[in-house]
């Protein structure tokens, strides 16, 4: 049996802050300990405390004076967009046509998403994220790249190939049965092996044609445990687009609600220009609309109206992404801070410790995965972040200053990078260490 110790001052949260001074919604200790056994957590507190339930032979690791905090979870990111990444000067549709088609069509060839997947995730670990709910290509062997490299690293993802049968190039579109075949079959060899998450991944209501649309509301009747991920809402050309594509439908998402789409485990990327019966229905079908900073920002797709959606009469459940290849940073720090511009130009402010519980425990619960990750509470899996907040020149001047927690997280979400993670334990293993 294997038994790692873990010294630090550790942060988890157990509920949203309602303000910066709502110090019962997080558990902190200034020298705090989390025992990890065989990929689980089994005990977290006060470090001595901790410490006298430790085995004699449990490896001790001390990073102090560093914050220990849950791994950071991406609910929206795109594994085949990573050499999209900064492809200038275009909305979301022309965007998808120049750019990011091209690069997909290359996932046709296993050995390059095996290399890209390899180096996604090296990614995601580098920036400190341990979870991701991601889309592959429509390429089935593209799937099988992302879970074979995440399934050897025993990370806990959530992935699924896109179907897409229409409006875009010969070289990534599917049929509407062999959509349906390869997802059937990918559900069969990766779903729940290991730590793996199947996502059914319509990619959105315009690439998917009416058929396909039906294979998919079939394939949710047939796997209701599983996650759907698609698009919604995300640009106002998208929007009459769909309507054109759909002209029986009331809105873009009364397409999702027809087909029987919306539910607690659907995850709807961007959700920017919702009506307010839109909002009612991801209300009342408990469906997530996740928030993307950066991609919004950078297609000038518009401001997700974070503080609304979240307060209102019927409010959503909300998770936040960073939408790489269409956001601009593997960060989900960056993608934060960007978040609180966006939250800020709709007038309102987002406290730190509401934006590190958005990336820990509101994510995990927006995934329905609080069980499992975005927290330290014992019996969950060790999905863990370290974090230096003076790991730059100007962190360690700025933190001559700083006097309370909610400021040192402010300033890791304000400047922070992956620099900024000194460590990531993945189900219990040492996952960054030098990596370069």
């Amino acid at each position: 049996m294997t038994e790692t110790l873990l010294r630090g001052r550790t942060l988890s949260f157990l509920r949203w802050p309602d303000a910066i001074d709502d110090h019962g919604a997080y558990s902190y200790q200034e020298d705090g300990g989390v025992l990890i056994r065989e990929g689980r957590i089994v005990a977290t507190g006060a470090y001595e405390d901790v410490a006298r339930q430790a085995g004699e032979g449990a490896q001790k690791i001390d990073h102090r004076p560093h914050l220990i905090m849950p791994g950071f979870v991406d609910a929206h990111v795109h594994y085949s967009q990573l050499q999209v990444l900064a492809s200038y000067g275009a909305e979301l549709l022309g965007w998808l046509n120049t750019y990011t088609f091209p690069e997909e069509t290359k996932f046709r060839d296993a050995q390059y998403g095996r290399r890209v997947a390899r180096q996604f995730l090296d990614e995601m670990v580098r920036h400190g994220t341990t979870t991701v709910a991601a889309y592959c290509s429509v390429h089935k062997q593209s799937a099988e790249a992302f879970f074979e490299e995440s399934h050897a690293r025993n990370m806990l993802n959530i992935a699924g190939k896109v179907m897409m049968d229409r409006n875009a190039p010969e070289g990534v579109l599917d049929t509407p049965q062999s959509g349906y075949d390869d997802t059937k079959a990918l559900i069969a060899e990766w779903h729940d092996k290991g730590r793996q998450h199947y996502a059914i991944t319509p990619r959105f209501a315009i690439t998917s044609s009416p058929e396909q649309m039906e294979m998919a509301k079939a394939l949710a009747g047939e796997f209701p445990g599983l996650h759907i991920q698609t698009h919604l809402s995300e640009n106002h050309a998208e929007i009459e687009f769909t309507q054109q594509l759909y002209p029986w439908s009331r809105d873009y998402t009364d397409v999702y609600e027809h087909y029987g789409l919306l539910g607690p485990k659907t995850l709807l990327g961007h959700c920017i220009h919702l009506s307010e019966r839109e909002a009612d229905a991801l209300s009342d079908s408990g469906s997530v609309a996740v928030f993307c900073p950066t991609s919004n920002l950078f297609l000038g797709s518009g401001l997700f109206d974070y503080q609304r959606y979240r307060t209102r009469a019927k409010p959503i459940r909300i998770a936040t992404a960073t939408d790489v290849g269409g956001g601009t940073n593997y960060s989900m720090l960056r993608t934060m801070d960007e978040a609180y511009k966006v939250i800020a130009l709709n007038g309102e402010k987002l406290n730190p410790f509401a934006s590190f519980w958005q990336m820990t425990l509101g994510n995990a619960r927006a995934l329905s995965l609080e069980d499992r990750i975005g927290t330290l509470d014992a019996g969950t899996d060790a999905d863990i972040v370290v974090l230096d907040s003076r790991a730059t020149p100007i962190m360690r001047l700025r933190m001559e200053a700083i006097e309370s927690l909610a400021a040192e997280l402010f300033l890791l979400q304000t400047v922070g990078d992956d620099r900024a993670v000194r460590e990531v334990y993945v189900a219990g293993r040492p996952a960054k260490g030098d990596m370069a």
